[in-house]
């Protein structure tokens, strides 16, 4: 299916005007006649934007903090001054050098530090941000300390402010266009599942460390071409312009704007560089400028919570035009089991201690190529734990998996959906900032996908045949978080069948669900089967089991204690006794039946 057809003029639209004010306010400021004073704030205020912008990729779209936003500034501010005053370098060079350096920084920072999350990584980032002060302060011979970089050269043909002003403002805009657009990319989708939820993330086919990385290195440079722009700006700089208090004014800037949207970025920018000088006839009384500046700054956090934008925004899109129906989505087509030498999945001797505990002890099962096979047992018997195992997520402590033949023990859970694995969660594990079409196009992007997609018209195809398979497709445009409890289990599902799975895993999909909506998975999972898909399911349902299910391997105590098909398991003592218990197990077929409360466990 094509993208729609009003989607594609109406963008081209968009960005002609965009492009049209972007041009318009450039002239403007290379030729009205502009004070230095009204110069220097606009000059601050441009490459100071064309910064905090990073910070909507690294935190707004990818959800990681960066407490040294200004170390890279700094980074891009040096190269530019001290190549062109120390070195004789030419003005484009010394910024490029600028560039790689901050990308390679922020890169490495990334690569060492991200693993860790949370409060660590905001420490380990303020650390980064101290040692290059200290740098900046100490390496006199080649920062030349405190005294700075005076004489910074502009680019031939940009001496002039006003010039070098609209070059910034056109930089400004280029740099905001991509970051709005970056959202709707493979990559903007795989920062915000991973924001959202990096455990879903992952096991959809998202490489969560490299997307962390990549947003990491793209903030740094934006962050080192900010600098390198305000350096050719003012032509001087200095340690204490790129300090940490700087870091937290770049943070406070976003923040207030709205982390979102660049456009909250150039907001919260203009905000906090023009509100002290619209504040300037109170200097004169101690202490009440700082005082209303603070105050004005709570106040917006208080109320507006989401920034200034995401405020605006929000209000806004009430009056948007709805866009046109598509075209009604198209067959979802799955890979049907092939016939092979392997089974779909293939589990010898796996095992998972944490300490003392064996939570899975040395199970062996395979799992044939078609239809549904059933891992069922008791509370605490081990079966999620064996799924957190065959997806990635724990790291076995004995025994291989195989997947279509394939040794995939060591693999992390991006690279076992590459292989063909699929899975939902039995807490639902969605991304939920996004719509229910985005969620499902994220499943469609995993990589070596089999079904061909090659652009985006073909991912978004795949994405709504997916939800018409599962009854969504007439809300695939709606905020997934708006959706009911069995709704969100229905998009989950779909968004692993988009990637086209070998092999499903599904974690209790009936969890949560009333009567009738079990009795609709029950035929959802016909339907899947019937297109050749295998299914290895938990679900503590044992009618939903029992209907669906060709092969049964039960659990207890991490242990397996019968594997075969499933009329014949369920009637196993063993596994009517890690039900019912020990004495109902050894009284017979008749005393276990009228003892259960559970008949559907008892002997068939």
């Amino acid at each position: 299916m094509a993208p729609r057809a009003s989607a594609v003029p109406h963008r081209l639209g968009g960005t002609l005007a965009y492009a049209a004010f972007a041009l318009l306010a450039a002239v403007l400021a290379g030729a009205l006649p502009l004070s230095g004073y009204a110069l220097n704030i606009l000059m601050q205020a441009t490459t100071y934007a064309v910064s905090v912008i990073g910070l909507t990729v690294v935190l707004g779209l990818c959800g990681q903090i960066n407490l040294a936003q200004a170390a890279f500034f700094g980074i891009g501010a040096y190269a530019v001054g001290l190549g062109t005053t120390a070195w004789g370098l030419d003005f484009w060079l010394c910024l490029g050098l600028g560039l790689g350096a901050a990308l390679v920084l922020g890169g490495a920072l990334g690569a060492s530090t991200l693993r860790l999350g949370g409060h660590y990584l905001a420490m380990v980032t303020i650390s980064f941000q101290q040692i290059l002060t200290l740098v900046l302060v100490n390496w006199i011979p080649v920062t030349r300390g405190p005294d700075g970089v005076p004489g910074i050269l502009r680019p031939a043909g940009l001496a002039d402010g006003q010039r070098y002003l609209a070059f910034c403002i056109l930089a400004l805009a280029a740099v905001a266009y991509a970051v709005w657009r970056m959202p709707d990319t493979r990559l903007g989708r795989a920062m915000r599942a991973v924001r959202d939820n990096e455990l879903a993330a992952g096991v959809v086919g998202v490489d969560v460390y490299r997307t962390k990385i990549l947003a990491f290195a793209i903030g740094a440079l934006l962050a080192g071409l900010g600098g390198g722009l305000f350096a050719g700006g003012f032509a001087y700089i200095s340690p204490d312009q790129f300090t940490f208090a700087e870091s937290v004014v770049f943070l406070t800037m976003a923040l207030l704007g709205g982390v979102g949207s660049p456009a909250g970025a150039v907001i919260g920018t203009a905000l906090l560089i023009l509100l002290p000088e619209w504040l300037r006839f109170m200097k004169e009384i101690p202490g009440l400028y700082l005082a209303l500046y603070g105050l004005a700054v709570i106040l917006i956090i208080i109320f507006m919570p989401v920034g200034i934008w995401g405020f605006v925004g929000a209000r806004l899109a009430r009056f948007r035009k709805a866009a046109p129906a598509p075209d009604r989505a198209g067959d979802l087509v799955l890979a049907r089991a092939a016939p092979g030498p392997h089974p779909a999945l293939e589990v010898v001797g796996l095992a998972k201690h944490f300490g003392g505990l064996k939570a899975v002890d040395a199970i062996d099962f395979a799992v044939a190529r078609g239809g549904v096979h059933a891992l069922i047992g008791p509370n605490g018997s081990g079966k999620t734990t064996t799924l957190n195992l065959l997806s990635g997520l724990y790291v076995p402590t004995a025994g291989r998996i195989r997947i279509d033949g394939r040794d995939v023990t060591g693999l992390p859970p991006h690279a076992r959906a590459a292989v063909g694995l699929g899975r939902t969660f039995q807490n639902i594990r969605l991304f939920r900032s996004m719509t229910a079409l985005d969620n499902v196009i994220v499943g469609a992007e995993r990589p070596d996908n089999p079904a061909g997609l090659a652009d985006a018209g073909a991912l978004e195809a795949r994405a709504r045949a997916a939800l018409a398979f599962v009854g969504l497709e007439d809300r695939a445009d709606e905020p997934v978080a708006s959706f009911s409890y069995g709704h969100q289990r229905l998009v989950e599902i779909a968004r692993a069948l988009a990637g086209n799975p070998v092999l499903l895993l599904l974690d209790e999909p009936a969890a949560g669900l009333n009567a009738s909506e079990k009795v609709a998975l029950t035929a959802l999972l016909r339907r899947m089967t019937a297109k050749g898909l295998t299914i290895l399911i938990i679900d503590h349902d044992m009618t939903l089991v029992r209907d669906v299910a060709d092969r049964i391997t039960v659990l207890n105590f991490g242990r397996r204690i019968a594997d075969g098909d499933a009329a014949a398991v369920l009637r196993e003592p063993d596994v009517i006794a890690a039900y019912l218990g020990e004495d109902a197990g050894q009284g017979g077929a008749g005393r276990a039946e009228a003892a259960s409360p559970r008949p559907d466990l008892a002997p068939v």
